[in-house]
């Protein structure tokens, strides 16, 4: 199956033996080491060929039977299925399948909703938001008045109360919920009621949960929120891309902030793929997939603890865990640097309040979809606990050791069976 379905590094090479060369050893790289970074996994050999179709060759702006092209009539098709998909997999009225990425999703949801100057309230980067919630670096941060709210810095916890009375004195039309190193379940209802409370929209920006929450082990935000928005991998474990999902009053709305909004032609080859991801989901080992995938963040968080490492939160309610590594004298970036090293990709991540630049970060953040994908279990996560303990405390002393062990992980549980 493997060779069936990355073959296409053998095709390129006919052509192109540089590109097709950096292919092979990207491919190397991710079958021989575990990947740990929250925000990505391994797609589908269904997935990853329809993102390589002849799809890709046709423009199709607007929406199915409202084209400015002509020749769509199988793309309209397409994409109707997959909006169909996609509402019947999250139990949404309304959904927008073309959304190139998360944070474009989140684009086109805040210029809907808002105007230049108004009032957005999202999590602060810093402590655990996206860069899209408000960040000043971002458009979002420059087009609209933002207030961020952060976590509190003792216990790493969203604070419910703190953020009521943000909204109160700020009074936001767009209040954003979700977070991409948040280590702990997000209570929607609490963030729909605040919401109601001052008049604003409510967004939920789901994109790292939403593998979780399509397969049941994580609340659902979509019967709470007026808008939510995601991207297709991550634990969704799709194609590199975007959707939109909400209610259908606000339909014509986010459709026309997309298109032509915030987007020009959708990207057909990837919502053919974004189609098959949702069939994925919808099947029952992806049930058991999601559970394990927090079964297994559990198991890590507590053998990282076991190993000296402390969590912000003190462990995981979903797929990711943040570790704080001051205790351990190394910075995130250190750390990181040292774990690609050894085969381990993770990433520095900034804990709350860090002292540090977000280019060093006191923190790493670590997540299970990619490992789980693989079928990696609960004695792996141990293993995997003690390879990066190694890896920080006695890098040099223990690459061998950890280089072992890793590969006989890897050689056990092989990326596409």
């Amino acid at each position: 199956m493997l060779k069936k379905t990355l073959d296409s590094i053998g095709f390129v090479s006919q052509f192109d033996s540089e590109v097709a060369e950096m292919m092979g050893r990207e491919l190397t790289r991710q079958q021989d080491g575990l990947e740990l970074i929250a925000s990505e996994n391994f797609a589908s050999p269904a997935v990853i060929a329809a993102m390589g179709s002849v799809l890709t060759n046709k423009y199709a702006e607007g929406l199915p039977g409202k084209r400015y092209y002509g020749g769509c009539q199988c793309v309209d098709e397409l994409e109707s299925l997959c909006i169909q998909r996609a509402k019947d997999l999250f139990g949404a009225e309304f959904a927008n399948v073309q959304p190139h990425s998360g944070a474009q999703a989140n684009m086109a949801v805040e210029l809907a909703f808002l105007n230049p100057g108004d009032t957005l309230m999202g999590m602060s980067l810093a402590n655990g938001g996206h860069l899209s919630h408000g960040s000043p670096a971002n458009i979002s941060g420059k087009y609209y008045n933002v207030v961020s709210y952060d976590v509190n810095h003792e216990t790493g916890l969203i604070d419910y109360d703190q953020i009521r009375d943000m909204a109160k004195k700020n009074q936001p039309k767009l209040l954003i919920a979700g977070a991409s190193a948040y280590p702990r379940a997000i209570d929607f209802k609490v963030f729909a009621d605040i919401a109601h409370e001052v008049g604003a929209v409510f967004m939920v920006d789901m994109a790292h949960i939403a593998g979780l929450v399509a397969g049941g082990a994580h609340q659902s935000p979509v019967p709470y929120a007026d808008v939510v928005t995601t991207t297709t991998h991550k634990t969704l474990r799709g194609p590199r891309g975007g959707l939109i999902l909400g209610k259908e009053e606000f339909a014509k709305k986010l459709n026309s902030a997309v298109f032509p909004g915030t987007q020009g032609g959708p990207l057909e080859h990837i919502i053919a793929a974004k189609a098959i991801c949702f069939k994925e989901a919808m099947a029952p080992e992806f049930k058991t997939y999601a559970a394990d995938i927090v079964s297994n963040a559990k198991v890590l968080a507590e053998a990282l603890l076991q190993e000296g490492f402390n969590l912000v939160t003190g462990g995981t309610d979903n797929h990711l865990m943040l570790a704080d590594l001051r205790p351990m004298n190394i910075t995130g970036a250190e750390l990181q640097v040292r774990c690609d090293a050894n085969h381990i990709t993770l990433n520095k991540n900034a804990i709350p309040g860090d002292p540090e630049k977000p280019s060093v970060t006191s923190g790493v953040r670590i997540g299970t979809a990619a490992v789980t994908t693989r079928g990696l279990g609960a004695e792996e996560m141990k293993q995997i606990a003690r390879c990066i303990a190694l890896t920080a405390r006695d890098f040099e002393g223990t690459t061998k050791e950890v280089h072992e062990t890793v590969a006989a992980i890897c050689e056990k549980f092989p990326m596409y069976k």
